[in-house]
């Protein structure tokens, strides 16, 4: 079956469906990968194919307030659907939706005919368990965080309409609500798989059938892939130190960040590594290196533990190694996962990015380090993701519904 993906967003929104894609291939699918230019060496190395996406990631990830968040992401969603069809050939079998995708890629579906799936990272559908995942607020009661979390695909649906308007002109398609389209959704009972763990979020008891919690679909990386060798010296030279990152978030921030995060590991008396990230994050010393990007894989388990932003690719990676978090949120839905995290005693209280220093980021380093029930918890949180095959259910998900 010749089956396309389509993701955007930063690098956290589509390395796991290299993983994904990966284990497709191996099931014998013709697989590609549709998302921005930035990330074609990622998908190649893979071995998927690469189709562009005409959006720019970075207008999705500028800003923390919500005001810029929203602004900015009208304009990632107007980039987007310009030339979305595009990305889809006359040989597509099966298209296979993300959460940034999927409300433009159901009306491409819709004019095809092509069957689709969503391939979910975050659980986006309302449910009383928990409020929606980009508000960052905690429970409001069950009938409450069912309101809200309709109210957040309200908000969605307004900022996808004006491209959605476009696109099914384009496809010959008439004029469609948002109402009317969710409708056809749930009526249909369209399958959606997500690729997050139940260590972290139990599938929902009052979500609807066809909405799957497989596990995570980790990033692929080559089976021969080593760390680099300054990084193995430093491994070797001292106790396991702490990795320092925030992934795409908090550009332009990395000569504040960093200082802090040296005085931090000094004043818990720690070693530890900076992760540059699109923060430029830099330092020099013996017990400081500075690294770019590496498998999470191989690294994280050599940790004592990780202070990072809380997107849900980088918790996910955390717990599976089973090594404490800090988590320092900085907007959209990494105050859900930090709260998760800290839920399964994974980790400390979230610090929010805008009030963190050097002395409450130290504060928490030392408690997650030195207090052994936050290991213990990550230990469990990672057994528990041992016995998940994400990408396996999500292959059999496939071919269960498609036949293939």
């Amino acid at each position: 079956m010749r089956i396309l993906i389509t993701a955007a967003g930063s690098r956290g929104d589509i390395a796991p469906y290299t993983g994904l894609g990966s284990a497709l291939r191996a099931a014998g699918h013709d697989v590609a990968l549709a998302t921005t230019d930035a990330f074609a060496p990622l998908v190649r190395e893979a071995g998927l194919e690469f189709r562009a996406l005409p959006a720019d990631p970075r207008k999705r990830g500028a800003g923390t307030g919500q005001r810029e968040l929203m602004r900015t992401a009208a304009a990632f969603i107007t980039d987007l659907g310009q030339g979305f069809a595009d990305a889809m050939d006359d040989r597509t079998e099966l298209l296979l939706l993300s959460t940034s995708t999927a409300p433009l890629g159901l009306h491409l579906a819709e004019a095809t005919g092509i069957p689709s799936i969503g391939v979910y990272l975050q659980p986006t559908v309302p449910t009383g368990d928990f409020p929606p995942v980009v508000t960052g607020s905690r429970s409001l009661g069950r009938p409450a965080n069912r309101l809200a979390g309709r109210f957040a695909l309200r908000m969605t649906d307004r900022l996808y309409a004006p491209a959605v308007a476009r696109l099914r002109e384009r496809l010959g398609l008439p004029p469609a609500s948002p109402s009317e389209t969710r409708g056809r959704q749930e009526r249909s009972n369209w399958p959606i798989a997500h690729g997050f763990s139940t260590a972290l979020v139990p599938r929902p008891a009052d979500w609807r059938p066809g909405l799957h919690v497989v596990g995570n679909w980790w990033p692929h990386h080559p089976a021969a892939a080593r760390l680099p060798e300054d990084l193995e010296d430093f491994l070797r030279a001292g106790p396991p130190p702490v990795l320092i990152g925030f992934g795409s978030m908090a550009a332009g921030d990395g000569d504040r960040l960093s200082g802090i995060a040296v005085r931090a590991l000094r004043r818990a008396r720690l070693r530890g590594i900076l992760q540059s990230g699109s923060a430029g994050l830099a330092a020099d010393g013996d017990d400081v290196l500075t690294i770019g990007d590496v498998p999470h894989a191989l690294l994280l388990p050599r940790l004592a533990a990780v202070v990072h932003h809380a997107g849900a690719g980088t918790s996910a990676a955390a717990l599976r190694a089973g090594i404490p978090s800090v988590t320092v949120p900085v907007t959209a839905d990494q105050p859900f996962w930090a709260r998760r995290l800290a839920a399964v005693g994974a980790a400390d209280e979230p610090v929010p990015f805008r009030t963190l220093t050097a002395e409450r980021l130290a504060d928490a380093l030392g408690r997650v380090v030195r207090e052994p029930a936050y290991a213990e918890a990550a230990a469990k949180g990672a057994r528990h993701m041992a016995a998940e095959d994400g990408a396996g259910r999500t292959v059999e998900l496939v071919q269960r519904l498609t036949g293939g």
